[in-house]
């Protein structure tokens, strides 16, 4: 297990550019616009409209498809893949954001792990509420297992909410007897929704505001039910038994207690957690790969996890 402050990469005079033209463009459209005065709808709208750029790598190709009953697209790299499947959950406060919003992270997973890279388009809220969320991704994670993919060749990742239902998912799996997935890693999850324990960076954190995220559990959980309930946060549940877990968080984001007390949970319970975290980088960074080093290298990093602990379905003697 490690738990470690990853060393901050030497920048460029064009990656600082970068650096702070990200921030400052995010701090502006994202921070300053997302949140409750905006209608969902809007928020939406402004996420396509800001990600509809999106740069993805070479070598990887994509098709729409479903996945147990939901839609979903799925990225191969071009040629033989090593046998690894990864399910990404994307994030979005559970609000917004949709897997065409998430390609520069899962394109570069379907290159960087040489794996099939599974992104379903789960139920939003406030059009459904908790567990709808859960409930699609147990359904595209027993799709998977039909078609014959091993519990271990598979690997569930996912960012913000999206890492918050990674977590839910692997927790439900083990509820309902299905077999435990390879590993698990998430960037940025939500672990308690009581928002009780928030970190205030010193830079600031350019996407995320407690109004915007009070707003959309309103929208996500069930009315009657705490926000600290082991039902709605991981923090809470039993973590015993979770498969090998690598957490990525920026140190400059509100949500990075999230990941830092949850790491403490897991471990308590006798789980393999990794902890990276990465000093200057805000919420869910890894979504300016190809752009900024620090997001490529922290992709980099999810593949070795996956190459050392999540086994190929060929060398399972699996069909494909």
């Amino acid at each position: 297990m490690t738990a470690s402050v990853e060393p901050q990469l030497p920048l460029s005079t064009r990656q600082k550019l970068l650096t702070a033209t990200l921030r400052g463009t995010l701090n502006l459209l994202f921070r300053g616009l997302m949140g409750p005065p905006l209608p969902v709808k809007a928020q939406r709208a402004l996420l396509r409209g800001l990600t509809a750029a999106t740069l993805t790598p070479r070598g990887v190709h994509r098709e729409q498809t479903s996945l147990g009953g939901v839609p979903a697209e799925v990225w191969r790299p071009q040629g033989a893949s090593e046998g690894r499947v990864i399910l990404y959950l994307h994030g979005g406060a559970y609000l917004i954001g949709s897997p065409a919003t998430h390609r520069a992270i899962t394109a570069n997973l379907a290159r960087l792990c040489q794996a099939e890279v599974w992104v379903i388009d789960y139920r939003l809220a406030p059009e459904h509420r908790f567990p709808a969320q859960r409930e699609d991704a147990v359904a595209a994670y027993r799709a998977l297992l039909d078609k014959g993919v091993p519990a271990r060749a598979i690997a569930v990742a996912g960012d913000s909410a999206g890492g918050h239902l990674t977590l839910q998912l692997a927790l439900q799996a083990r509820a309902q007897g299905l077999p435990a997935p390879g590993a698990l890693v998430t960037f940025s999850p939500v672990t308690d929704l009581s928002n009780e324990h928030l970190h205030a960076p010193a830079a600031g954190d350019p996407l995320i505001t407690r109004a915007w995220m009070d707003s959309a559990m309103a929208m996500f959980c069930p009315p009657g039910l705490p926000r600290a309930d082991a039902q709605l946060s991981p923090l809470y549940a039993d973590l015993s038994g979770l498969p090998p877990l690598l957490i990525q968080v920026g140190e400059d984001e509100v949500l990075r207690n999230d990941s830092l007390r949850f790491a403490d949970a897991a471990r308590r319970h006798g789980n393999t957690v990794h902890l990276q975290r990465f000093p200057g980088c805000w919420h869910v960074f890894q979504a300016h790969a190809g752009l900024l080093d620090v997001a490529d290298r922290a992709l980099q990093d999810v593949a070795r996890f996956v190459a050392s602990h999540v086994q190929p379905a060929t060398a399972q003697g699996a069909p494909r």
